[in-house]
C-alpha cells in the first residue's frame, strides 16, 4: 500500500506503477501506445474516455485488459437499438412482499464499459448522463451513489457508418478524452496475427488497488501548476471560439462552435496527470500540448465548410498551438 501523506513518494510510485500497468497490457495489446496511455491518464485525471475507430481494433479488448488490471469491478453494457435506460440504470421491482425494491443496473461497477455506445439511440445514451457527471443515479426521485472510483470507457463506430446515432453535445462533453484508434503498422498487424491465432494466451495481473487508485486521483489534484501553464491553457481554449478576439483565420472559417470552460479544467487536469505519469511534479506547456487533441476534438463543431473540405478537428487543434 502506498503512504500518500508523502506526495513526493506517491508521485514517483505513480509513475512506476503507471510503467508496470502498460507492460501488463502489452502482453494482451499490441500498439496503441497512444490510446492505453490517453485512457490511464483518464483514470488517473478521474474522467471518462471515449475510444473511437472502425470495427476490428481491439476496442472492446483494449478497455477489457485495462480494467483486467485495476483491481477493480467491471461490467460491460452493449449499446443496441433496442436498449432501455432501465437496462443501465436499473429498475423498481416488486419483490415476494409485494413492496417495490431498486435492482441496480450494470452501471453500479467501478468501471463500465459502454460498448459501441453510439448504436442505441439519443434518449438512452442520456441515461449515463447524470451517472458520469454527478455519479448517481436518480430512480422515482431516489438517489443512488455510484461506486468510487468510477468510470466510463465507451466504445464508438465512426457516426457515417449504418445504424449509429451521433452523440449529443452534452453527452460528449462528459468524456474528458476522445481517443482515436488506427489501423496497427505493418509489423505489429503480423504480431497481431501470430498472438491470437494459436492456443497461447496471456493473463493480465492486477497492478492497482480501488484505495491506490483514488489517492491517486486526490494526488493530481494537489500538484501545482505555474500561472503562465494556466493562462496558456485558457488561451488555447478560447482560440477555438470563432468570431473571438483570439480566433484565428481558420478557426473563424471552419469553426462553428468552439470549446467551453470544461475543456480549460480537463487540459489542467490531464496535464497534471501527464507530467506525474511522466516523473514530473508540475506540469508545463508541453503537458497541455500532449493532452490538447483528446480534450478538444470532440469540443470543437466543425462547420459544413470544414466537412466539405475535409479539413479535421485534428489539424484545426494543431493550428492553434
Amino acid at each position: 500500500m502506498i503512504d500518500f501523506s508523502d506526495d513526493k513518494e506517491a508521485a514517483d510510485a505513480l509513475a512506476h506503477r503507471v510503467d508496470g500497468l502498460k507492460k501488463e497490457i502489452g502482453k494482451v495489446i499490441v500498439g496503441q501506445h497512444d490510446v492505453v496511455n490517453g485512457v490511464i491518464t483518464s483514470i488517473i485525471s478521474n474522467g471518462h474516455a471515449l475510444l473511437i475507430g472502425v470495427p476490428g481494433l481491439a476496442k472492446t479488448l483494449l478497455v477489457k485488459t485495462i480494467s483486467e488490471a485495476f483491481d477493480m469491478s467491471f461490467n460491460r453494457i452493449q449499446f443496441t437499438p433496442d436498449l432501455m435506460p432501465s437496462d443501465i440504470v436499473g429498475s423498481e421491482i416488486l419483490d415476494e412482499n409485494r413492496s417495490f425494491k431498486f435492482n441496480k443496473g450494470p452501471v453500479f461497477s467501478n468501471i463500465v464499459l459502454a460498448d459501441e455506445i453510439n448504436r442505441t439511440p439519443p434518449k438512452t445514451q442520456a441515461a449515463l448522463l447524470e451517472a458520469m457527471q454527478e455519479k448517481t443515479v436518480t430512480v422515482n426521485g431516489t438517489e443512488y451513489q455510484l461506486p468510487k472510483p468510477f468510470f466510463v470507457l465507451a466504445t464508438q463506430n465512426p457516426i457515417e457508418q449504418e445504424g449509429t446515432y451521433p452523440l449529443p453535445e452534452a453527452q460528449l462533453d462528459r468524456f474528458m478524452f476522445n481517443l482515436i484508434l488506427d489501423y496497427p503498422s505493418l509489423e505489429e498487424e503480423i504480431n497481431i496475427v501470430k498472438a491470437t491465432t494459436t492456443h497461447q494466451s496471456n493473463s493480465v495481473e492486477k497492478i492497482l488497488t480501488k484505495e491506490e487508485i483514488i489517492g491517486f486521483q486526490n494526488l493530481v489534484r494537489k500538484v501545482p501548476v505555474a500561472d503562465n501553464v494556466y493562462e496558456y491553457a485558457v488561451k488555447l481554449v478560447a482560440r477555438t471560439r470563432a468570431g473571438r478576439e483570439l480566433a484565428t483565420d481558420k478557426i473563424n472559417n471552419y469553426v462553428e462552435y468552439g470549446a467551453g470552460p470544461r475543456a480549460s479544467q480537463y487540459l489542467i487536469i490531464g496535464a497534471k496527470a501527464n507530467a506525474l505519469i511522466n516523473g514530473k511534479y508540475s506540469p508545463d506547456i508541453e503537458d497541455i500540448q500532449a493532452v490538447a487533441k483528446m480534450v478538444l476534438r470532440h469540443r470543437i463543431v466543425r462547420n459544413y465548410k470544414a466537412e466539405a473540405e475535409g479539413v479535421s478537428a485534428d489539424s484545426i487543434i494543431e493550428s492553434i498551438f
